[in-house]
């Protein structure tokens, strides 16, 4: 092998993934339990666990002040912006966090509505989770803009394209785009709405929430102005993760304390942070690399990388590490995505919707079944060990746009973690409740 040559990484077993969760240990009246409920929220890995506890441990300070544990706060926080910045591909000082997506949405609204007033608009999709809905509805009532929402196609779950470009005008100021529907599975081109938005002079913020998990993103590559998304999806703790430009971090009024600071990305930021969240969420990072067998990106940063002890021909950067792993991580929830779709689509009285498996979607599968209430569905799912989400997954408007209102869907999602076997068992667990 040349010096330069280095091999392609590939993803380690499910069977390696699953011995890192302890919650997998888990049974419910007899069966072990199998978690499909990652859109909501996924489980968390030894190595998270073990970052939140460390920090709580030994390093637990408030920032900025002149003693070990305090800087010891600071340099952790400053890792994790940078953990983040391979993960979104951007640069530490736009990495920004918060409590949640909802929270740091509505922060940026606010920050962005005292320069907006009467005539300017803002443009959402009908398949919004509501944390990008509310917000913007709120300066509607504040401000007095408009609001523009474009249409879904309720048959196919995917976004009207034609009607969201009818709606992006000279008047437009926001672009606030869902990258992926939490409640379908559908993946928006955001890149596309990202060159509609800044066609016109509009900002464009992407809703990642329900996409980061699948698929890593690309600040630079889509040029997006803001973006968010959460690591309880991904593997981690409650944190919220939001990107801003840094010149949009740095002249934007945001809400603040006068003494807290103001560069960029703090003063985006209000309040003390949730420190071992923090720790924890950029564990999740390190996590998702470390999926990639044979190579240890730790020792590839080649101003500390003692040659004479690391074969640098083996070494891949963190983001190309994120790269292989989410490519095989995607190849294998496809498959798994494929067999359940196929599988259910079978059952007589089962009623799926949102895109197909031949189109590029998330592993979020969401159904219903004749005379029986998504609730019930949830409930006897339970019963068999299989937890399975059901509601609106505060996607309202796609809920009312479906007929499918207030009782909403049943919503199955595939982790990292997930099996074969647990596939299998939830396809007979369906065909058990739509039969009886």
């Amino acid at each position: 092998m040349s010096p330069t040559t280095r091999p392609t990484p590939s993803t380690i077993s499910t069977e390696e993934i699953r011995k890192q969760f302890p919650a997998l240990e888990r049974a419910h009246n007899g069966f072990p339990v199998a978690y499909f409920d990652g859109a909501g929220g996924t489980q968390t890995p030894r190595v998270v666990v073990d970052a939140v506890a460390d920090y709580l441990l030994n390093h637990n300070a408030n920032t900025h002040w002149e003693y070990p544990t305090s800087h010891e706060t600071d340099a952790i926080i400053e890792a994790a912006r940078a953990a983040f910045a391979d993960f979104l591909n951007a640069s530490a000082p736009e990495i920004v966090f918060g409590p949640n997506t909802t929270t740091m949405i509505y922060h940026l609204s606010r920050a962005l509505g005292r320069t907006l007033g009467r005539g300017d608009e803002i443009v959402i999709t009908e398949l919004e989770h509501h944390a990008n809905v509310a917000p913007w509805q709120a300066l509607v009532v504040e401000r007095g803009l408009t609001l523009k929402v474009a249409q879904m196609d309720p048959e196919t779950g995917q976004l009207d394209w034609n009607d969201f470009e009818r709606l992006v005008t000279k008047k437009t100021r926001v672009v606030a785009f869902g990258a992926g529907c939490n409640a379908l599975g559908t993946v928006n081109d955001y890149r596309r709405a990202v060159e509609m938005a800044h066609s016109v002079g509009a900002l464009a913020l992407v809703d990642a929430v329900h996409y980061a998990p699948y698929f890593l993103a690309d600040v630079k590559q889509t040029n997006c102005d803001f973006l968010t998304c959460s690591a309880y999806k991904f593997y981690g703790p409650h944190v919220s993760v939001f990107y801003g430009k840094k010149d949009l971090l740095e002249s934007i009024d945001f809400p603040r304390l006068e003494p807290a600071p103001n560069t960029a990305p703090e003063r985006a930021e209000m309040g003390t942070l949730n420190h071992e969240g923090i720790a924890g969420a950029a564990a999740t990072v390190d996590f998702y690399a470390s999926l990639v067998g044979g190579t240890d990106f730790s020792l590839c940063n080649d101003a500390t990388a003692d040659p004479g002890n690391t074969d640098l021909s083996l070494c891949h950067s963190r983001r190309e590490l994120l790269q292989s792993a989410f490519k095989g991580l995607r190849e294998h929830s496809s498959a798994q995505v494929k067999r359940l779709w196929q599988a259910l689509s079978n059952i007589r009285g089962v009623h799926l919707y949102g895109p197909p498996p031949d189109v590029v979607r998330t592993p979020t599968v969401s159904f219903t079944i004749d005379q029986v209430a998504s609730r019930e569905v949830a409930r006897r799912l339970a019963e068999r060990g299989l937890f399975a989400s059901h509601g609106d997954f505060y996607a309202q408007t796609v809920i009312e746009r479906l007929g499918l209102a207030p009782e909403g869907l049943v919503r199955v999602g595939c982790a990292c973690y997930t099996s074969d076997d647990e596939i299998e068992r939830l396809i007979e667990a369906v065909k058990e409740i739509a039969v009886h």
